[in-house]
């Protein structure tokens, strides 16, 4: 069973389309429960999260961590897509493996290389599959979901993801 979660900031639009892509995990049984940690917003998100039954946090990703019932932890941005396919890929990488892993950008969210090395590469853009344990370590020292996935060694999942559009 996996636990969702998604730190957001004032980012109404990009969580429902995130959590439209997450239905067929929740239908399969294999999302256990989705966490909206949230960092201040004003706008509607909450509402947003409400209205999709997800559990709504705020406090950051630590408590969201917290408050996860899953062993294995997917974090995503809001507005990053999963494609069809991804659940397969995932019970599949958390039935064998301990390390963390990331999806494969989708051919039409990739960016051409020059634009990659130049720019301010996101950590958390192609999302990232923990374990729990992993995640509840590293976030004593982490205050961000972008904290915890920077830098870490992970395996690259065959599933892709639409990456979520930069603010």
């Amino acid at each position: 069973m996996l636990s969702v979660l998604i730190e957001t900031l004032n980012n109404e639009e990009g969580l429902a389309r995130t959590l439209a892509s997450l239905i067929g995990g929740a239908v399969e049984g294999v999302v256990r429960d989705v966490i909206v940690c949230d960092t201040g917003s004003t706008d509607q998100t909450h509402r947003v999260a409400e209205h999709a039954g997800c559990h709504y946090v705020s406090g950051g990703i630590a408590a969201g961590i917290r408050q996860a019932k899953g062993e294995w932890l997917l974090l995503l941005e809001p507005g990053a897509r999963l494609a069809e396919g991804w659940i397969d890929e995932v019970v599949a990488h958390t039935a064998r493996q301990t390390m963390p892993a990331r999806f494969s950008r989708a051919r039409g969210s990739r960016t051409p290389f020059l634009a990659r090395v130049f720019s301010g590469n996101r950590a958390l853009a192609e999302g990232l599959v923990i374990s729990k344990r992993q995640a509840a370590a590293l976030s004593k020292n982490a205050r961000s979901a972008e904290a915890i996935a920077r830098g870490l060694a992970t395996k690259r999942l065959d599933a892709e993801i639409w990456v979520a559009p930069t603010k």
